[in-house]
């Protein structure tokens, strides 16, 4: 296995394993996105590879993108002097977007261990796997509304195609919080577990998956996910559009800034 800069990626048997290593929140950025793409183009070369665990350290599966980083926001701040389109700041979120995708194009089936948040982009991390094996701690949010902003990372696919279009809907409009007894009953998780056997269990899961032929896996699930990378990307290229308006409002600004001061955020609409 080849060695990686955030995240460990191990093989056990005929399970590979990644896992990111960013805490405590885990937060993602092209690096990262591209680091577990690259993780599983290495899994599918690797014949005695039949399944995959995606988990993670710290208290939060992954908090999405980090809006209060000073780095990023003193690039953004760059990037609004600049005159021109603005969709000219955002080629980052574009080839984030290019590597998000690489991760719905692997071949093999993935199980995502979420032993705590998954919010914004890393609802849609965790949404890019198979299976999702959770706990009564987790939180999944689909959190983009309550920043002023428009979800991304091909949620507005994926979502929808998972938990029914009005469940993706209620998480979009809301921005709520879902618990991991909710992701459950909505179709969102397969199993919940206490939180220490979070890994150990989506582990046993990749296991059994493992078990089964090779070849009758990877020709199965090409058939189950026929078109989904196609549909991920066509949705992304959408999201990128309507992220880079918004990027630009009051609104967006506004949401950024009371998520990170804890309060209530006061919408202009403009």
């Amino acid at each position: 296995m080849s060695t990686y800069k955030d995240i460990g990626v191990e093989k056990v048997g005929h399970v590979g394993t990644i896992e990111i290593r960013r805490p405590p929140l885990n937060f993602f950025d092209i690096s990262l996105i591209n680091q577990i793409a690259d993780a599983l183009d290495e899994f599918d070369r690797d014949i005695e590879i039949r399944a995959s665990v995606l988990s993670a350290q710290g208290k939060a599966f992954c908090a999405g993108a980090n809006f209060q980083d000073p780095a990023r926001q003193a690039q953004e701040a760059r990037e609004a002097d600049k005159k021109g389109d603005p969709a000219d700041s955002l080629g980052a979120i574009n080839h984030l977007y290019i590597q998000a995708v690489r991760i719905f194009r692997a071949k093999k089936p993935i199980v995502a261990a979420v032993q705590g948040a998954a919010i914004g982009g890393g609802l849609g991390l965790a949404v890019s796997a198979d299976f999702r094996v959770t706990c009564p701690e987790a939180r999944f949010s689909a959190n983009f509304t309550k920043l002023g902003f428009h979800p991304g990372f091909g949620l507005t696919t994926t979502l929808p195609e998972l938990i029914g279009k009005n469940n993706a809907e209620l998480m979009f409009y809301t921005s709520r919080r879902v618990t991991g007894e909710e992701a459950v009953k909505w179709g969102l998780a397969n199993e919940l577990v206490p939180q220490d056997q979070v890994k150990a269990a989506a582990m046993k899961l990749a296991g059994e998956i493992a078990e089964c032929s090779p070849l009758g896996l990877l020709s199965t699930r090409a058939t189950m996910r026929a078109g989904l990378a196609d549909r991920v990307m066509a949705a992304t290229n959408h999201e990128l559009a309507e992220q880079t308006r918004l990027r630009a409002t009051e609104d967006f600004r506004e949401g950024v800034k009371a998520t990170e001061e804890r309060r209530a955020a006061n919408f202009k609409g403009r």
